[in-house]
């Protein structure tokens, strides 16, 4: 049996922080809680990402929860990805009950309900503020990754954005990059060609099938203007509390390839946009992504890549990114090696292949005297974890049993008319929502097509008026050509005549005494 007290002095030892920490809750041996084995997350490794990872209803989502208001407290801007909506609750104060009185006692800490700074966000009619971003802010290589295009097709689209850029045709929204796609394909073919070379229909076709499928998954209501600007998830509130974004996306969970997009650009633009910070105190920004395999089922290998990619180097911006899912084995393992906090919830053994999945899981923790990690994983109780995590030198601390402690918001929705009071005191809502379709690609080339129609009438119609014009001033129309005249101006006709023409003359020539080689042997003689 273990001895509680070297478990005590262990878990001291590796979750003692000389930096700011926060008390998650407390350890567990052989099933009991043990109050003086305090668990503390170090704000300043809290952007070395992190997974949340168990089977439904296990209380994943409540430990999203209660990490987005540890980071609040401590004036950490937080960033929710809201997939099943049920995160909302976090704008209103929690309510207490005999559960949360009786883990209370186990924690020894005290029950204060509080309600959060929040803000709405949406990527289509949910309520909240709208996020945008434009084609031209994706650029042609992410564009190309989105679509999962070939090499040449991405050359394609990388020709296209720089004709646009000479041209001074913004490429705002996917009706712009199709107008664009529309007229290299036909009318400005030529035009392109002399520019940047020979332009291939089948790759046009091809990309314009791309973007039409895009567009089937709702990203029309993302691509255009006004584009998000990313310093407003870095904000915090009066009370100086780190203001927690929560992107409603309920009805994106049939729309992953525009969830998807949504994040690479994000990460892309947070990474593009924010200096190099080092190693701070605490991060600047912390995104947590419920239900994160929507992000990677749908994802093409070059759009993975760029996500693994950006996951390793967004670090050193001092932002951190937070995966909450199922199984870990959703979680490309390039990116999961890169998590500093792990949280693992209870799993369930129904299969051998889940048994199996469970023992992978347990290899992936630290070794440990005090559990038998993959028993001890299909055992964990509602609110239960097990955890490990880096400390401030990078070394993980020891794995632990731990009993969380409790959201201290609303562990439920808001109520609709909630809902309605929070975007109506928004500010960002005055900012973002409203419509904005400027002058762009699709209407200067539409113009132009315009422009060069009504030149093409007016021609058209000017070789009319001339017509009628000599019709009325008498006149007569030149006439047909006959058969005769058509044959003999024909190469045979032509032909024709001159043996025709010969043969005569030699005649004429002979009757006179002046063809052929005998009439000049008898003028000799």
């Amino acid at each position: 049996m273990p001895d509680t007290n070297q478990f005590i002095e262990t878990i001291r030892n590796g979750y003692s922080f000389k930096g700011d920490s926060a008390k998650i809750g407390v350890g567990i041996l052989d099933g009991v809680p043990v109050p003086d084995a305090e668990i503390l997350v170090p704000l300043k490794t809290l952007n070395r990402h992190g997974l949340i990872a168990g089977a439904t209803g296990t209380g994943k989502t409540k430990t999203l929860q209660i990490l987005a208001e540890v980071l609040s407290d401590n004036s950490v801007p937080v960033l929710l990805m809201d997939i099943k909506g049920d995160l909302s609750g976090i704008a209103a104060a929690g309510a207490v009950n005999e559960k949360i009185k009786e883990r209370y006692q186990h924690l020894r800490m005290e029950y204060q309900p509080s309600a959060y700074p929040a803000e709405l966000l949406s990527l289509s009619g949910e309520p909240g503020v709208r996020l945008r971003a434009t084609v031209s802010e994706f650029g042609p290589v992410l564009l190309s990754k989105i679509l999962g295009l070939n090499d040449t097709q991405a050359g394609l689209v990388a020709m296209i954005f720089k004709w646009c850029d000479d041209n001074q045709l913004p490429l705002l929204d996917l009706k712009d990059f199709i107008k664009v796609l529309q007229y290299v394909s036909d009318e400005g073919k030529n035009e392109l060609e002399k520019a940047y070379g020979k332009i291939s229909t089948t790759s046009t076709g091809t990309i314009l099938r791309k973007v039409v499928e895009l567009q089937q998954q709702g990203a029309d209501t993302f691509f255009g203007e006004k584009s998000f600007e990313v310093d407003d998830l870095m904000r915090i509130s009066d009370d100086g509390r780190g203001i927690v974004s929560i992107l409603r996306v309920t009805d994106l969970q049939d729309r992953p390839k525009l969830f998807s997009t949504f994040m690479l650009q994000l990460l892309a633009e947070l990474y593009g946009s924010c200096p190099e910070e080092g190693d701070l105190d605490k991060p600047k920004l912390v995104l947590f992504v419920d239900e994160a395999h929507l992000i990677f089922q749908e994802a093409s290998p070059a759009l993975l890549q760029q996500i693994e990619t950006i996951v390793k180097l967004i670090r050193s911006k001092g932002i951190g990114i937070f995966f909450c899912t199922q199984n870990p084995m959703d979680v490309p393992k390039d990116v999961l090696g890169q998590l500093g906090l792990k949280i693992q919830h209870a799993l369930r053994a129904f299969t051998a292949a889940d048994r199996k999945v469970i023992k992978q899981t347990a290899e992936n923790y630290p070794e440990t005297s005090f559990y038998k990690t993959d028993e001890l994983l299909t055992q964990l109780g509602i609110g239960e974890a097990m955890v490990t995590l880096l400390n401030e030198k990078g070394i993980p601390t020891p794995l632990a049993h731990v009993l969380l402690i409790s959201p201290r918001s609303r562990m439920d929705i808001l109520t609709e008319q909630e809902i309605g009071d929070l975007v109506s005191a928004s500010k960002l809502v005055k900012k973002y929502n409203q419509a904005i379709d400027s002058e762009s690609a699709y209407e200067l080339l539409t113009a132009k097509l315009e422009e060069a129609a009504g030149l093409e009438a007016a021609e058209e119609a000017k070789k009319q008026a001339e017509k009628e014009a000599n019709k009325s001033n008498g006149s007569r129309p030149k006439e047909e050509k006959s058969v005769f005249e058509k044959m003999l101006n024909s190469s045979a006709g032509r032909q024709a005549t001159r043996t025709l023409t010969s043969t005569i003359t030699r005649t004429l020539l002979g009757a006179l005494g002046l063809g052929g080689r005998s009439s000049k042997k008898k003028s000799l003689w």
